[in-house]
């Protein structure tokens, strides 16, 4: 087993350092990308335009990204992945040969286990999510036409060659092994799908959003203390990336496993509280909710909001208050966007309505 895995991890150290010297060139391209397939970028970029375009989209983009990169936390306790950057230095795999030269990034030195891919796992469900929405949208309880037909394949180009990118800027920046990355387009796949037979989160109360964070947080938790009391460490690799990592700056918090649960769970509960909320139910339920301009003014505002939200960085100093802090800056998020920008919106139109008349 362990020599099967070293092979399997010396092919991917190979297409790490292929990519590398082969598409120099190409390293902007593909910290871009990586940048992109992280979910703060879905909830501080996707979810508010699909919020207000079509509500149910934007909730069921939340949920997926949630469960799935909570699934992918216990996936990566389960497997205990290795990462290349540290791999290439600690294995026995190249006793009689020298390792190759593996280059690392400043989005390289992730602390958590690799696999399956977080940024790949969160990537494929996202955009899963979208593309079957946009066919949904546009089939409309109508036959296919052959419009529909060319659509359908356009977007599953588009979707396909997304992933790939994603694969490649992951394995390219030393972060993943292919085999990691590729369980992980599948396993968000799979998360989005089963999202499309759900129709409960729709209408969700706040007990149930409660209910859901608090078992969620539960759940990881007793995980980790139930496998800590069996002497199994879950925090084994942040020894590893602290370690190996070319500079010490470039490991951050936010990287860590319990970083990532709690910014995940602040989103949550913060969309159940706005879904739930009277300033929700005032603006985006009333006649102004279906107008476009309402609509539209919702999305620029929430968009320069959530961007200012974004430019807060939590100070990292003391471990317990940045885990704190990170959980009401992401709760604030859903809150900004769903309940007091279309308020503010709602009131701002009123106002304009008034003096017309």
């Amino acid at each position: 087993m362990e020599a099967g895995m070293d092979i399997l991890h010396h092919s991917g150290i190979q297409a790490t350092h292929y990519l590398q010297t082969s598409y120099p060139r190409s390293q902007d391209w593909f910290l871009f990308v990586s940048f992109a397939a992280d979910l703060r970028n879905t909830f501080f970029v996707l979810f508010p335009i699909w919020f207000h375009l079509c509500e149910t989209v934007g909730i069921k983009l939340v949920w997926v990204a949630v469960i799935g990169d909570w699934l992918n936390l216990v996936f990566k306790w389960i497997l205990f992945g290795q990462r290349p950057y540290w791999w290439v230095f600690e294995t026995n795999f190249y006793h009689n040969t020298s390792a190759p030269a593996i280059q690392q990034f400043p989005v390289t030195c992730e602390t958590g286990p690799g696999s399956p891919s977080g940024h790949a796992m969160g990537s494929a469900g996202v955009y899963y999510v979208i593309v079957t929405a946009i066919l949904s949208i546009m089939l409309e309880k109508k036959r296919p036409t052959w419009k529909y037909r060319f659509l359908q394949v356009v977007l599953w180009v588009a979707f396909w060659a997304i992933q790939v990118c994603v694969c490649l800027s992951r394995v390219f920046l030393a972060a993943h092994f292919p085999h990691q990355v590729i369980a992980g387009v599948f396993s968000g796949m799979l998360v989005a799908e089963s999202f499309q037979h759900v129709h409960s989160i729709y209408d969700a109360s706040l007990r149930k959003y409660v209910g859901t964070t608090l078992f969620l947080f539960s759940f990881a938790v007793g995980f980790y203390l139930l496998l800590k009391v069996l002497g199994v460490d879950l925090l084994w690799t942040l020894e590893k990336a602290k370690r190996w990592c070319e500079h010490p700056e470039w490991v951050h918090l936010d990287t860590t496993p319990f970083a990532g649960l709690l910014r995940n769970l602040g989103v949550l509960f913060g969309l159940g509280l706005a879904l739930n909320s009277p300033m929700y139910v005032e603006s985006c339920k009333g006649k102004q909710g279906q107008q476009r301009t309402f609509r539209l003014g919702c999305v620029g505002f929430s968009l320069l909001i959530l961007h200012l939200f974004d430019s807060f960085k939590p100070p990292a100093k003391v471990e317990l208050l940045f885990y704190l802090l990170s959980f009401c800056k992401s709760a604030a998020v859903p809150l900004a966007a769903v309940a007091l920008v279309p308020y503010c919106v709602s009131q701002l139109l009123s106002q304009q309505d008034k003096k017309a008349a």
